[in-house]
């Protein structure tokens, strides 16, 4: 994808590339620290990269034709591996992110008339309301050093709770950020035996895992009593997403979610919901500090728009633009394993039972064939007539299990990023890099300060 550019743009830091020859057990000791550290120069060259990882044949697939055919024209193949149900399921158990088979097909039919763009549309107050108070809150602190992604990480989460709920998580935001916090420090990197053990065989972190478990379920099922103590009158219009998965009916069953099933779609939607948006508006933010012309340009298209509605957020291009290539070099899900369950063909590349393949949004995104400048921060590249491929673009997956809930989440991180621009002007305060980390998501090394005066 060919892109002029009248300056040079920001290249923003990323760690450096590995080593061609990395042995297996260095290879293995940096993944739990930075899988985005264990790529080497021909991961970001190559169509297919074919290794071994544990005994096993494993694909890296940078091509998008053999992207489409695992992701869409034989998705059914490919399963997550072992160690991918490993670090998930403990947090959304088997909810639709992870369900597979018929499991996952009553799932995905049954939640989709809560992410129509009509439902999105309907739940914007919620963001708009919550926009306003912190917009509030950072006024009050103008001029003092910030932690931005602290912020985005609170405002993303009561977002997600009254979206969800239809009420405030001041008493239980700090729990659930424990919660996060808890999971993502210590249980979600995978260690060896996870990755070596078939999914049968309890790994010994599976046990502490297992433990985390149970009290976070506990904790989502006591929030879903507190929002069904508060009722809905009967014939009301549905007001929050809790409304509409609560009466959500399987158009071909008439089926609906058992309470068990419930706490894992609502556990799933509310880490989602406000993990991957938190984390996207960071990255953001830290490209528009690095860049103030681009930051201008946000700021410029935002003056006179009241950005209340969708239709609002839909009129906000280069907003939207920012958001999508800050996805391209940061995408939160930075990459899709799975395993093949017989063997296959993905377009010419010879795949057997049990190989492993890995679509890695982070090298495909920063791919030499496929992008132009792959590394460099330009916005202006998403507002082109010329679009990227569909399968060389995957900030929320592929095929018939791409993120249910993307429409959400763009809007959202489209009318957040324009709200907080053209209020303030972000600069940094830190002058440390901010190196990314590949770990469950796409995670800065360290929180950087930041400065916001009012425009």
């Amino acid at each position: 994808m060919n892109v002029a550019s009248v300056r040079r743009p920001i290249v923003p830091p990323t760690p450096p590339r590995a080593p061609d020859d990395m042995s297996f057990f260095g290879r293995l000791a940096v993944i739990r620290q930075n899988m985005i550290a264990t790529w080497g120069q021909s991961a970001y060259e190559e169509d297919v990269i074919k290794g071994r990882f544990f005994l096993r044949n494993s694909f890296i697939l940078n091509q998008p034709d053999a992207i489409r055919h695992v992701l869409l024209s034989n998705y059914e193949n490919y399963t997550r591996t072992p160690a991918g149900f490993r670090m998930l399921r403990p947090v959304v158990g088997n909810g639709v992110l992870t369900a597979e088979g018929h499991s996952w097909t009553f799932q995905r039919r049954t939640l989709a008339p809560a992410f129509t763009p009509k439902a999105t549309a309907d739940l914007v107050p919620h963001m708009t309301a919550v926009l306003d108070e912190t917009i509030a809150k950072l006024d009050a602190r103008a001029g003092e050093p910030v932690d931005l992604r602290e912020i985005m990480q609170r405002m993303t989460l009561e977002i997600a709770g009254r979206t969800m709920f239809s009420f405030g998580m001041d008493r239980h935001g700090p729990t659930l950020r424990n919660f996060v916090m808890e999971y993502g420090e210590r249980l979600a990197r995978p260690y060896f035996l996870d990755m070596l053990l078939p999914g049968s065989w309890p790994s010994p972190m599976d046990f502490a895992r297992a433990r985390f478990r149970k009290r976070w379920t506990e904790f989502v099922a006591m929030l879903i009593a507190e929002r069904r103590a508060a009722g809905k009158k009967d014939g009301a219009p549905p007001r929050d997403l809790f409304d509409l998965m609560d009466e959500a009916r399987d158009p071909e069953t008439g089926k609906g979610f058992s309470d068990a099933e419930l706490v894992d779609e609502v556990a799933t939607m509310i880490l989602a919901g406000h993990e991957t948006t938190a984390i996207a508006l960071f990255w953001a933010l830290y490209l528009l500090a690095l860049d103030p012309e681009t930051q201008e340009e946000v700021a410029s298209e935002t003056r006179g728009a009241h950005l209340e509605s969708k239709a609002d957020i839909d009129s906000q291009k280069f907003a939207r633009a920012v958001i999508e290539e800050t996805m391209r070099l940061y995408p939160s899900a930075f990459l899709i394993a799975r395993a093949a369950r017989e063997k296959d063909n993905a377009a010419g590349v010879e795949i057997g039972k049990g190989d492993i393949i890995m679509i890695a949004p982070w090298l495909l995104h920063r791919h030499e064939k496929l992008w132009d400048e792959p590394n460099a921060f330009i916005p202006k590249r998403f507002m082109s007539t010329e679009a990227p491929d569909r399968f060389a673009y995957l900030p929320f997956g592929a095929g018939p299990r791409v993120c249910i809930g993307a429409p959400f989440a763009q809007a959202e991180s489209v009318l957040a990023l324009a709200r907080l621009i053209g209020a303030f002007r972000v600069e940094l305060a830190d002058t440390a890099p901010v190196i990314p980390l590949g770990v469950v998501t796409t995670q800065p090394d360290h929180s950087p300060m930041f400065r916001i005066t009012r425009r």
